[in-house]
């Protein structure tokens, strides 16, 4: 029975520590891809164009729109964010489960495209916990601090669209939680229904 990739969507509160978890899954099974969105944000020291994110101009990203590029797109904190199309599909097609790292608008978008998506939420221990991490980063001012942190509550209230929760505490805990949704999802009836209708042939042959 060929193995079909399933689309795995991953949101969090901005600092809950969802980039970390999807590495390290990625770096320990070989079975998953992490897609790499485009952005219109500037990178962070460290980032490179390519491999944390395409980062491309406004007037780029609003031509992959037009041209229906992308298979999901929001904007978050005055800058885009947007998933290639054609780098999800071809994985999807050689049976790899493809992990898509973006917020609450996109997944949305991409749970009425692809209605079969498995969402899931990372959540950090507390909201206390939350604060501190942003602020260990040492990258952001206070200002966008309080943007993200005026952002995830406005997420909070979209929760309960997602599949499962995550919450984020010990990073192989998370991690191992995150493999083991993905691995039962895979075991549902409706993505195994070719083989559910070769046994009920083979079963009526007996009788």
């Amino acid at each position: 029975m060929k193995r079909k990739g399933i689309i795995i969507v991953v949101s969090g509160f901005s600092g809950a520590g969802k980039g970390t978890i999807m590495k390290e899954l990625t770096r320990k099974y070989d079975q998953y891809a992490l897609s790499i969105s485009a952005t219109t944000r500037k990178p962070r020291e460290g980032e490179e164009n390519g491999r944390e994110y395409f980062f491309i101009s406004k007037e780029e990203f609003e031509k992959l729109i037009e041209e229906d590029g992308l298979i999901e797109h929001a904007k978050y904190v005055d800058n885009y964010y947007g998933t290639p199309r054609k780098y999800v599909e071809d994985k999807l097609s050689q049976g790899i489960d493809v992990i898509l790292e973006i917020e609450i608008q996109g997944a949305l978008q991409i749970k009425e495209r692809y209605n079969d998506a498995v969402l899931l939420f990372v959540m950090p221990p507390s909201a206390k916990v939350l604060e501190e991490r942003l602020r260990g980063r040492g990258t952001e001012t206070d200002e966008v601090i309080r943007k993200r942190l005026s952002r995830a509550n406005e997420e909070a209230i979209g929760i309960e669209n997602y599949d499962y929760i995550v919450i984020n505490d010990n990073l192989q805990d998370s991690v191992e939680c995150v493999h083991e949704i993905i691995s039962a999802a895979h075991l549902s009836p409706a993505r195994n229904q070719e083989f559910i209708n070769t046994i009920r042939k083979e079963l009526g042959e007996l009788n």
